[in-house]
C-alpha cells in the first residue's frame, strides 16, 4: 500500500454511481472536477470556521479558475453544529442563495460538515445534489462515502436523516498536515475498524504501520486511505441501505460508542473516533466474555488501540462504570428493530458479525464489571 498519482475509485450504485478521488493537491483542481456536474456555472461551499481560514481560499481559487462563482457559509466547529438549529441555518441559507435541485452543494470540512450538508440537500427543493471534500482522516475514510447524513438530537446521535449519496467525494490527503494529533487519532480508529471487520490483513497492516501513519507517513496515509475507502465502496455497494445487515457491520464499535458519546454530552470531552475505538475494544471483549471471541484477539485489540494512544476502555474513555445508565442510552439507538438492538460483536480479529441474540440487561451487566 503507497503513494502513486491520483486514484479513482467508484462507488457502483447502477445510475448513481459516483466516483472517488484521492491524491495530494487536489484542493487546487477541484473546479476541474466539479465543472463537469454543474449545469450552470454556480456552486455553493459549506465549510466550518477553522477549515474556512485554511482552505476556503485554495477552493475558491480553483473554483474561479474554471469559471464558477460560489458563496460559502462558515458554520461554527464541531459536533453542535450537527443540531437542529445548524440544519434550520444551513437550509435557510440555501435557500436565501437561490438554490436550484439541479445545483450541487460543496461539503468542506469533516464528518459534521458532510453529515449536515448531506442531509441539508437531501431535503432542501425535495433533493439537491453534493460534494463532499472531506478535509478529516475520520471523513475521509468513513463518513464522506457512502450517503448516511444526520443530525444529532437530545435522544441520540444520528436519529434524524436520510440516505442520500454524493455526486463526487473529492480527498486531499495533504489536509491531514493540519489536523491536531488527537484528531488524527481519532481517525485512525476507523482505519482500523476495517481490518476488524472482515480482512485480519489489514488488521495486521495497522498494528505495523499505524504509528508511521500518525506520525505523517505519506505513503501509509495513502495506502490506508484507498484501502478503506475501497472496503467502504464495496460494502456499500452490496447493500446500500442496511437492509442485509452487510452494510451494518460498518457500526462495530458504534454502539457502545454511541452510549459514551451520549454520556459525554457530545463534547470534546470524547470525539467520535474515540468513542468508536473504546466501543470496537468493548464489543471485543465482550464477544471474549461471551466465549465467542478468542480472548487473546480482544487483548491484542486492545492493546493496538492503546499503542497509538487512543481510549480502549470505559477507562480510558473517560466514563465511569455504569451499565444501566450506558445500556439505557443504547436503547434509543436508530438500529434498534423488534425492541432489540442488533450487535456487532466478533469471532476474532476480522471475523465480525451481527447478533440479536444479546439483550441490553445482559450488556448493562457486563458494562458494570468493565474497567
Amino acid at each position: 500500500m503507497g503513494r502513486s498519482g491520483m486514484q479513482r475509485l467508484t462507488v457502483e450504485l447502477g445510475s448513481r454511481s459516483y466516483p472517488i478521488l484521492i491524491g495530494d493537491g487536489l484542493l487546487e483542481k477541484i473546479g476541474a472536477h466539479v465543472a463537469p456536474l454543474l449545469r450552470r456555472p454556480r456552486t455553493m461551499i459549506v465549510t466550518d470556521e477553522h477549515v474556512a481560514d485554511l482552505y476556503l481560499a485554495r477552493v475558491g481559487t480553483s473554483l474561479a479558475q474554471a469559471n464558477i462563482s460560489f458563496s460559502s457559509l462558515a458554520l461554527p466547529a464541531g459536533e453542535g453544529t450537527k443540531s437542529w438549529e445548524g440544519l434550520s441555518r444551513l437550509t435557510e441559507w440555501l435557500i436565501d442563495q437561490g438554490i436550484e435541485r439541479r445545483d450541487h452543494v460543496i461539503a468542506l470540512g469533516g464528518g459534521v460538515i458532510g453529515d449536515l450538508v448531506g442531509f441539508a440537500c437531501s431535503i432542501v427543493k425535495r433533493g439537491c445534489a453534493f460534494v463532499q471534500v472531506p478535509t478529516t482522516l475520520l471523513a475521509q475514510v468513513d463518513s464522506s462515502v457512502g450517503g448516511k447524513t444526520a443530525i444529532n438530537v437530545a435522544a441520540g446521535k444520528n436519529l434524524i436523516g436520510a440516505f442520500h449519496q454524493p455526486a463526487l467525494v473529492v480527498i486531499d490527503p495533504a489536509t491531514l498536515a493540519s489536523l491536531p494529533p488527537r484528531e488524527l487519532r481519532a481517525g485512525y480508529a476507523e482505519v482500523v475498524k476495517y481490518g476488524l471487520i472482515d480482512d485480519a490483513d489489514f488488521f495486521a497492516w495497522c498494528e505495523a504501520n499505524g504509528a508511521a501513519l500518525l506520525a505523517g507517513d505519506t505513503g501509509a496515509r495513502h495506502g490506508a486511505i484507498a484501502h478503506s475507502v475501497a472496503a467502504k465502496a464495496r460494502i456499500v455497494a452490496a447493500d446500500e441501505r442496511e437492509t442485509q445487515d452487510v452494510r451494518a457491520l460498518l457500526n462495530l464499535g458504534h454502539s457502545f460508542g454511541h452510549a459514551l458519546e451520549a454520556e459525554t454530552g457530545y463534547s470534546d470531552r470524547l470525539l467520535h473516533g474515540e468513542a468508536v475505538a473504546a466501543g470496537m475494544a468493548l464489543a471485543h471483549q465482550f464477544s471474549a466474555a461471551q466465549s465467542l471471541c478468542p480472548a487473546a484477539d480482544a487483548a491484542r485489540v486492545r492493546d493496538h488501540l492503546a499503542s497509538v494512544g487512543l481510549p480502549h476502555s470505559l477507562a480510558s474513555a473517560g466514563v465511569g462504570t455504569g451499565g444501566t445508565g450506558l445500556a439505557a442510552h443504547m436503547a434509543h439507538d436508530k438500529k434498534v428493530r423488534g425492541g432489540k438492538l442488533p450487535l456487532i460483536l466478533t469471532r476474532g480479529i476480522g471475523q465480525s458479525f451481527v447478533t440479536e441474540e444479546y439483550g441490553l440487561d445482559a450488556v448493562a451487566a457486563f458494562l458494570d464489571g468493565a474497567g
